[in-house]
């Protein structure tokens, strides 16, 4: 899908792509695109290939994002940037720099970490190239606690210092239909002079989270999620058939995932780890049993913990004693079935790329967020122009 007057994205932090493909299903023109790991970048190209999604404008860019930061790449972005200012093109920044050290069970290192450190470049770009809005996707760890909140609001000091004004969320990836719980903070910023072409003012006790609408696309609030009735735990015994309790919405379990993007028959249904130990634990341990670190078995009739497959962290098919395969963990990240990775990558990257990535209809909900408070309006400013 295309919209009129799409608005203009340069991705930053991409890996194989899953908040990119929110914003293409969604209309967007996803212009330029920037991974520094040539496997992510691969799994990216080879993905849209297999969904005949056309190449972006400006191309792929395999840098790190330091090199946009000096003078030739800054140069090289400028230029790119120019072109699409030129034409009149509402221009944004999507990415998630890579969260370890500032995660919960990382490593903690904060701002001073080799990954913590690209999340101050990654706000330098936006302030270097003031492109009309970002969006910046990060784990909750960097929101919420209090050492690294002071690393994230003198970020977004610098931010409003630029000309942005903000607005954030916390997210719950199954509050859109994913079979997942996964919680990461989102910042929003629009360049403040761009209101007005959007026809929005801000009274002078308004911010712009009360006019920007985060509700709109929230299929199941997590007040109402925490009603529902999902099941605990069961017996496991290996392909036993079971039925989906009542009251459970089947969009937001683990099976209804598996079936409706037939993962026994997906290009990546056969690539799984296989350990020369372990098998006996993996036939003792509960279906639904995700309370420890590792050897989490997922329940086939509930939503999945979050995908995150590195760190040691084991996840085990809910009724096969074994661990998950990669075509079963893009079910759970809500890819579409379309959705391939190449059959080469190895199993570390592969699963490395799919549990770093946004979930789809996520990533999806949150462009037609953006979208929904742009309002089409970016029409009327380019034929305003």
């Amino acid at each position: 899908m295309q919209i009129e007057n799409a608005p203009t994205i340069f991705s930053f932090f991409a890996g194989a792509g899953f908040l990119d493909l929110g914003f293409e299903m969604t209309g967007y023109n996803v212009a330029f695109v920037n991974e520094f790991h040539q496997p992510f970048l691969k799994t990216y190209q080879y993905s849209r290939k297999m969904l005949n999604i056309p190449e972006p404008e400006f191309g792929y860019h395999l840098r790190d994002i330091t090199e946009f930061t000096n003078d030739e790449g800054y140069t090289t972005l400028k230029k790119m940037m120019d072109i699409t200012r030129m034409r009149g093109d509402f221009v944004g920044f999507i990415g998630g720099p890579p969260c370890p050290d500032f995660s919960v069970g990382g490593k903690n290192r904060g701002a001073e970490g080799e990954n913590g450190k690209l999340t101050a470049t990654y706000i330098d770009l936006i302030c270097q190239q003031i492109p009309d809005f970002f969006l910046f996707e990060n784990v909750k760890g960097l929101w919420r606690t209090q050492k690294h909140r002071v690393f994230y609001e003198e970020m977004k000091n610098r931010l409003y210092d630029n000309g942005y004004i903000l607005t954030e969320r916390l997210i719950n990836a199954i509050e859109y239909g994913v079979a997942q719980q996964r919680e990461r903070i989102i910042l929003f910023g629009i360049q403040k002079n761009k209101l007005n072409q959007l026809n929005v003012s801000l009274q002078e006790n308004q911010s712009l989270g009360d006019v920007f609408p985060w509700h709109a696309h929230i299929k199941y609030p997590i007040d109402v999620i925490k009603q529902l009735p999902f099941p605990t735990l069961d017996e496991f015994i290996q392909d036993q058939p079971s039925l989906k309790p009542e009251g459970v919405p089947v969009e937001l379990t683990v099976e209804h995932w598996f079936r409706k993007n037939d993962v026994e028959n997906h290009p990546n249904a056969g690539m799984y780890f296989t350990p020369r130990a372990g098998l006996a634990k993996f036939e003792v341990i509960p279906e639904g049993d995700d309370s420890k670190k590792s050897y989490k078995r997922l329940h086939r009739w509930r939503y999945s913990p979050t995908a995150a497959y590195g760190n040691n962290e084991v996840h085990l098919h809910p009724y096969k004693a074994r661990r998950i395969s990669v075509a079963e963990a893009l079910a759970i990240q809500s890819l579409p079935k379309e959705f391939v990775l190449p059959t080469d990558i190895s199993l570390s990257n592969a699963f490395k790329t799919v549990g770093n990535g946004v979930p789809f209809l996520a990533s999806k909900a949150i462009a037609e967020t953006v979208l929904d408070f742009l309002n089409l309006r970016v029409r009327e400013h380019a034929n305003n122009r």
